[in-house]
């Protein structure tokens, strides 16, 4: 039900996409970067489920994340840009969600002092498109605040050109076996 795409950068980057099959959605986005000595470094999840490190037995006795934390993960539709943040329990009103131009961030503020982040958006960067206040909306529900960024038309032209390019892909393999680059 889903379809893996694997990119190779010329600067050494890789980015690893994951669409469902039937909508053509993107479910997940991740980046890796060579290291210092040139081996791989950890994928950086942009878009999807953020990745819980798997933990040893030693590891599970230490210290570790209370599961109460909030949990700030993007998640999007396919005509806007969406953030999750579980584990939020206070109303709607307390928070304040605003767009900082000059910085080219998304800022996430709370009236009690209780939750403050920043976050950018990778895909307008990468289209040097100015961000819209107007965009931008949120909604609070079952202790999750979802943010919604609606695509610009430049970035809706330009994924609707990208499925299209996918759909004439050929699948290398149909099994979970090591990618050969060549």
């Amino acid at each position: 039900g889903k379809r893996k795409i694997h990119y190779l950068f010329k600067d050494g980057k890789e980015m690893a996409e994951e669409y469902e099959v039937k909508t053509g959605q993107l479910v997940s986005r991740k980046w890796r970067e060579k290291n210092t000595l040139g081996g791989s470094g950890k994928w950086q999840v942009e878009v999807g489920e953020p990745t819980s490190p798997l933990l040893g037995v030693l590891e599970s006795e230490l210290i570790k994340e209370s599961s109460s934390n909030p949990v700030f993960m993007r998640k999007d539709t396919l005509t806007s840009f969406q953030w999750r943040i579980r584990n939020l329990p206070y109303p709607k009103e307390v928070y304040s969600v605003s767009v900082e131009k000059e910085q080219r961030c998304c800022v996430i503020r709370t009236t009690n002092k209780k939750y403050y982040k920043k976050f950018s958006i990778p895909d307008l960067d990468r289209y040097q498109l100015p961000l819209d206040a107007a965009a931008l909306s949120f909604t609070h529900a079952n202790n999750t605040l979802i943010i919604t960024y609606q695509k610009p038309k430049e970035i809706l032209a330009a994924e609707e050109q990208l499925q299209k390019e996918l759909k004439k892909i050929k699948a290398a393999n149909n099994g979970d076996g090591d990618c050969k680059t060549q």
